[in-house]
């Protein structure tokens, strides 16, 4: 059965972008089918993997009724492919202000691309084991379809205090969300980002989201790295640009966590 997670925080800057491109990659590499999805007009997810913005995107999709397979771009990640953003997507939540289910374009769109049948029933419409979908820096109409296409949600939370704020807005939003839009959706955990060791408020901050969230925030912690920020530049996840990388140890260890999380519960199987 097909997982579909969401990456939402509200707040750039804190590496969610980071952390389902690499993510993405290290659960392909665990050999499982991953569909990444940009959900962001910046398209940094899409360029992290070194597809271009030329051609079919996640626009077409939303906007122009384009099946979802259609727009889907292998990577040199065996297992992992990406359906693609470009800035065509900021004009998107004005396209879709006066459009009919504006909020399930998205889930509506990936729905061909999930296995709800099992193996058995698969169609030549290739599906996936995971979808990861990257959702833009805003509580807006592109998120809002991230949340109601998602099964279940991570959090990436920078090590800082004003990210504290922020959480308590999201996850506020992330309520409502499940009231109107998404009943079933699930928060999968949260991870903390660009950890310092060096900082007490790196340590301090860590220690406050874990008394209010427990066992939600992953015990992964992703430490601050310069091959981190190196590798988007190169067009290549942290596991293949620099594999002994504390980064790319950290989202080695991140994905067996989220892949446990979401195996041992099922999420997914319900759709």
């Amino acid at each position: 059965m097909t997982t579909v997670i969401g990456f939402v925080n509200q707040k750039g800057g804190v590496g969610k972008t980071t952390t389902a491109v690499n993510l993405a990659a290290c659960i392909a590499s665990a050999n499982r089918r991953v569909l990444l999805v940009d959900m962001d007009p910046q398209s940094n997810s899409t360029s992290a993997v070194g597809i271009g913005r030329d051609g079919p995107s996640i626009h077409d999709v939303l906007i122009d009724a384009m099946p979802a397979a259609n727009a889907v771009c292998a990577t040199f990640v065996e297992n992992l492919n990406i359906l693609p953003s470009n800035p065509s997507l900021y004009g998107a939540e004005i396209e879709l202000l006066d459009s009919s289910e504006r909020e399930y374009r998205l889930k509506t769109a990936i729905q061909p691309l999930r296995d709800t049948q099992g193996a058995s029933q698969r169609t030549s419409i290739p599906v996936y084991d995971y979808i990861l979908i990257d959702a833009p820096p805003s509580l807006g109409l592109l998120t809002l379809n991230v949340l109601a296409a998602s099964d279940t949600l991570i959090i990436p939370v920078q090590c800082e205090y004003y990210a504290l704020e922020g959480l308590s807005l999201l996850i506020h939003t992330v309520d409502r969300v499940r009231v109107a839009l998404n009943p079933d959706l699930l928060l999968l955990g949260i991870v903390m980002t660009m950890h310092d060791s060096r900082l007490n408020i790196s340590r301090q901050v860590v220690e406050e989201v874990r008394n209010h969230f427990g066992d939600k925030v992953f015990n992964t912690v992703i430490a601050r790295s310069v091959r981190l920020t190196e590798a988007p530049s190169h067009g290549q996840p942290i596991i293949f640009y620099d594999p002994r990388s504390t980064g790319a140890q950290n989202y080695i260890s991140l994905a067996v966590e989220v892949i446990h999380a979401a195996e041992k519960t099922g999420i997914g199987q319900r759709t």
